[in-house]
């Protein structure tokens, strides 16, 4: 019998991401029979489906609780990748502060509560963003004594909104050396992308679905590889309680510390863009070794 899977998407984007048309001839190569479906249609029936892959589900953040809600439903009918409770614990970006109290090199943040007071930095560049949040929506990039009563304004606002700040410094790297994004399927490292810098001083709030990036393939440092396998390496000890060969996909942004030496920024588990297409083969090679590891997840 042929498998079935379904690839969850949001509703803005119904033929899923650049991905979707490379991962689709690749599942089909394999003789699996795949199909995008909204995660916010009440209509689909995931009894269906064998599988399903969350992809590019990129308004959860607007409905967080009922996206949960959905990871926990499909759950409960067939198998889920990544896993609910790996999706429960990456969709707030506290776990970066569960990782950084396991000795991993994360970027310092300062995190603020709804009743908490925003004292804006001694000095510097720094960023603002929500701890629940994608596509740098309700992000923007400050400097100190220039854009004070924006971020306090900006900050205020997310507080009052019943959410966790976050307060990082901006690491000027970024702007040199850009972001290097490690892309992991099964467990085994993949492919890289490097990511120019995305945010802009004192930009105009995000108001689409994502901002846009520009990017290209990297060589990743044996460094760079070194910390995304320490990260994953890390999954069993954190909230996710997870091995790194049951995550189905991963994507370990890094960004060079003020030492020069890699830091984390994101760890993507929910919905990553995977960047197929830039593995340097056009796709074919990034996508073939995603659908085997869709595959054996199926074999299990």
């Amino acid at each position: 019998m042929t498998a079935r899977i379904a690839l969850a998407t949001a509703a803005e984007f119904p033929g899923l991401d650049d991905d979707g048309p490379v991962l689709l001839a690749a599942l089909e190569s394999l003789g699996i029979d795949a199909e995008a479906v909204v995660w916010t249609d009440p209509d689909v029936d995931y009894s269906r489906y064998d599988l399903v892959v969350v992809r590019s589900t990129w308004d959860y953040h607007d409905q967080l609780d009922d996206f949960l809600a959905w990871a926990d439903r499909v759950a409960a009918i067939t198998t889920l990748a990544n896993a609910a409770r790996v999706l429960d614990w990456n969709t707030h970006k506290t776990y970066l502060r569960e990782l950084g109290a396991l000795g991993l090199p994360v970027v310092d943040t300062n995190w603020l509560d709804p009743g908490d007071t925003f004292t804006v930095p001694a000095a510097g560049e720094y960023v603002v963003k929500p701890a629940v949040s994608a596509g740098s929506r309700n992000t923007n990039r400050y400097v100190v004594g220039v854009h004070d009563e924006r971020a306090i304004d900006h900050v205020t606002s997310l507080l009052a909104a019943g959410r966790t700040v976050m307060v990082q410094p901006y690491l000027d790297a970024i702007d040199t050396a850009g972001e290097t994004a490690l892309l992991f399927v099964g467990g085994e490292f993949s492919h890289a992308v490097r990511k120019a810098a995305l945010l802009e001083l004192g930009m105009a709030f995000v108001t689409a679905a994502f901002k846009q990036e520009s990017m290209q393939p990297r060589e990743p440092t044996p460094a760079e590889l070194a910390v995304a396998g320490r990260v994953l390496d890390a999954m069993p000890a954190t909230g996710a309680d997870v091995a790194r060969r049951d995550l189905l996909y991963a994507r370990v942004d890094l960004v060079p510390g003020a030492d020069g030496s890699p830091v984390l920024l994101e760890l993507e588990l929910t919905e990553p863009s995977m960047f197929l297409t830039l593995d340097g083969s056009g796709g074919e090679a990034a996508a073939t070794r995603f659908a085997a590891a869709i595959a054996a997840r199926l074999d299990r």
